[in-house]
């Protein structure tokens, strides 16, 4: 979604199709995986259930670099997918940032005029969020979320956050 909206520089999508996008996926993912690994996504979401006592540690690295390498081959198919028209918007230079950037499609990368301090903070406001929003979900003591529901509001979840 995120190639899609730079690429066609807004034409085909807008900000609201990526956040769409985003939670559509991380719904499926979680329906995908759920029942095998309980659909772990975030390494952060699996740290905080090992620190929580809510799995055992030993999955921790396990999950952490399965969910790595998922990530780099997710980032390997839109590359691949979107390889001409990446090279055509770039006019065959790839630039980091600016009119031109490419690289906002891979990973986020602040603003300008955003400092390491307010950087980091927003991440881990936004990880702590997801983090809080995802527990609530999973606790059986909680207003329990209807059984199989689970996916569609954590990816709900990520979509407002």
């Amino acid at each position: 979604s995120v190639a899609q909206v730079v690429l066609s520089k807004g034409s085909h999508g807008q900000f609201l199709t990526i956040n769409l996008a985003f939670g559509f996926a991380v719904m499926l993912g979680i329906l995908i995986s759920g029942q095998i690994s309980g659909g772990h996504l975030n390494p952060a979401v699996t740290f905080a259930l090992c620190l929580l006592a809510r799995e055992p540690w030993i999955k921790l690295p396990v999950y952490t670099i399965a969910q790595t390498l998922g990530a780099f081959l997710g980032a390997g198919i839109v590359y691949g997918l979107y390889y001409d028209a990446t090279w055509y918007f770039a006019n065959d230079s790839l630039y980091v940032t600016g009119p031109n950037g490419t690289a906002g499609i891979f990973a986020t990368y602040p603003t300008e005029h955003l400092t390491l301090m307010n950087g980091f903070f927003d991440q881990f406001i936004g990880t702590a969020a997801l983090i809080v929003c995802v527990l609530a979900i999973v606790d059986p003591y909680n207003n329990p979320v209807p059984r199989g529901l689970e996916a569609f509001t954590v990816g709900f979840v990520v979509l407002v956050i």
